[in-house]
């Protein structure tokens, strides 16, 4: 679905080309039903990647193919963003209209999608995020998290093959957070749809099927969740964090208990609690 061979981007030309990169080298293939987080602490080059999967960015050097076109073709740049939409951290910069269903309708109806489809497609997305009983409410008296869901129901209503969620929960409370992360994993699981995710939080990375860390506008590893979190060293190295269970379990096994390290959620980490208790 996405195949990125040596990207390089600069948001301005320097005289120290490869000093004024803010990527530099990006090599990364996503399969076609993929779940793939990309981690990296601030100026790592996460967002400027994932800009560069819709075409909002253009590669300097190498190049991004998205469902076999070419982000550099602009004849193929309306193809591509209907193929790989986008959903942002402000759920409230994408919603345009004052009713549910209408907002979701907008972009089908901007891509000349015709009236009769256009209601199959604002169906199937508001029941894609669990939002039907509130097509006809007003989007600015809902909670952040039933905001976002909106947002993603109207790129549902596109069809895309792949959708970018550039920190989408980055804004919401841990209710709102809880209700985005199972809608995506819907989407991912039962809809087959290709999902990149922009995150900070690692809780919500262990979710992923796979884990990309960007540094320094670098892939510095890509692997699966479990592998990723138990280097609990070299993700501080980074500069980033694990999630809570795995650092508890680094803990006791460095104050001599014998735990697995590869811990990543609480249920885990309650198991191997109950075996030591016994």
């Amino acid at each position: 679905m996405i195949e990125i061979q040596n990207l390089t981007y600069s948001y301005e030309p320097a005289e120290d080309k490869v000093g004024g990169l803010i990527l530099n080298g990006i090599n990364l293939v996503v399969g076609k039903g993929e779940f793939v987080a990309v981690l990296g602490r601030n100026g790592s080059g996460k967002s400027t990647l994932a800009k560069h999967i819709n075409a909002i960015l253009l590669p300097v050097g190498g190049y991004v193919m998205v469902n076999n076109m070419d982000t550099r073709d602009e004849e193929k740049v309306w193809d591509i963003r209907q193929s790989a939409a986008m959903v942002f951290q402000n759920p409230d910069n994408q919603i345009v209209a004052t009713v549910v269903e209408e907002d979701v309708a907008f972009a089908a109806e901007n891509l000349g999608v015709p009236s009769a489809e256009i209601r199959e497609r604002v169906d199937y997305a508001l029941q894609a995020v669990g939002m039907s009983k509130f097509r006809k409410s007003a989007p600015h008296l809902l909670s952040g998290g039933q905001k976002q869901r909106i947002a993603i129901a109207g790129v549902i209503a596109m069809k895309p093959d792949i959708i970018v969620f550039d920190e989408p929960t980055a804004m919401l409370d841990p209710v709102g957070r809880k209700e985005v992360m199972k809608t995506i994993g819907i989407l991912n699981k039962e809809y087959g749809i290709t999902i990149v995710m922009i995150t900070h939080n690692m809780d919500e990375a262990v979710c992923a099927d796979r884990i990309v860390v960007i540094d320094g506008g670098r892939i510095i590893v890509d692997d699966y969740p479990r592998n990723v979190f138990s280097n609990v060293d070299k993700m501080r190295q980074l500069g980033l964090d694990v999630p809570q269970a795995t650092q508890i379990a680094f803990n006791l096994k460095k104050a001599g208990i014998d735990i697995r390290s590869d811990i990543l959620d609480e249920k885990e980490c309650v198991e191997e609690l109950m075996k030591i208790c016994r």
